[in-house]
């Protein structure tokens, strides 16, 4: 069985310790898309040879073949490449295709879980582990670690009073929509960039028709650009029952952000949060 620390369970225990008496690994599968932005944030990138749907950045990415999506991996493709190793997001799945690469003989890592921005540092410091790049994990956990206390001071000190509420929409079919409200990646990023959750009294994702988004009163919406394509433009969602009786609809005041970036936390979360706070809040 594969644990969820960066350990694997089976014939032997193989864990990050391992590292300092392995070969780097030269041919990497990185299924997650946080862990291939610090992958190639270490200056690693030229290790990697394949990634899964979700990784868009950096644009060198899309050069590179898909092992499909991180939670729906097969075997058989990943092991035509002969990776030296695999790494992982913390929710892969099926656990089924990583115990056959174990067995293959492909060690697999398994990355901490990061649901706060906090917490990347976490994980920049596990791939870096894995990468044998010790020194570099640190300066990039220190750098990062710089960046969002900038973001969070700036956010903070805009005003004394509650922020801006805004709103993430996940997608929205009919007149109903998925919105997301606390315990949820979304509602730390708002929260981050000083502003208001207005699905706060919601615990995690729940749909909401007309009548509960005019009750909400968001100022503003977030949505995911690629899910916002989906339902034909974010201008189109607040131009619809419910949003157009809202501040956010009347003012058409909206903010759309790659999925990679706002959902799976890494490097560039600080940027996204700094994204949110001049499109939806107070800061300049």
């Amino acid at each position: 069985m594969i644990g969820r620390r960066g350990f694997l369970r089976g014939s032997g225990l193989l864990s990050i310790s391992w590292r300092a008496h392995a070969a780097e690994p030269e041919r990497l599968v990185i299924a997650g898309a946080s862990l291939v932005e610090i992958a190639f944030a270490l200056g690693a990138g030229d290790r990697v040879i394949a990634v899964d749907d979700t990784a868009t950045h950096p644009p060198e990415v899309s050069d590179l073949p898909s092992v499909g999506y991180f939670r729906e991996l097969a075997p058989e493709g990943i092991i035509a490449l002969r990776p030296s190793a695999v790494i992982v997001a913390a929710d892969a799945e099926p656990g089924r295709t990583l115990e056959l690469l174990e067995a293959a003989g492909i060690p697999v890592y398994r990355a901490p879980d990061a649901e706060t921005p906090e917490e990347v540092p976490a994980k920049i410091t596990f791939v870096a582990s894995v990468l044998g790049l010790e020194a570099e994990g640190r300066a990039l956990a220190a750098d990062y670690r710089e960046r969002l206390a900038a973001v969070r001071a700036a956010a903070a000190g805009t005003s004394g009073s509650p922020g801006p509420r805004a709103l993430f929409v996940l997608t929205q079919r009919g007149s109903m929509a998925l919105v997301g409200g606390r315990g949820t990646v979304p509602d730390e990023m708002l929260r981050a960039a000083g502003l208001v959750n207005a699905a706060a009294e919601i615990e995690g994702y729940k749909q909401v028709g007309p009548e509960s988004i005019i009750g909400l009163a968001p100022d503003g919406v977030l949505m995911m650009t690629e899910h916002a394509a989906r339902i034909g433009g974010v201008e189109r969602l607040l131009s619809g029952p419910g949003f157009r009786q809202t501040l956010a609809g009347r003012q058409v005041r909206s903010v759309t952000m790659d999925g990679s970036m706002l959902m799976r936390l890494g490097p560039r979360t600080p940027e996204a949060i700094k994204t949110l706070a001049r499109a939806l809040g107070t800061a300049d």
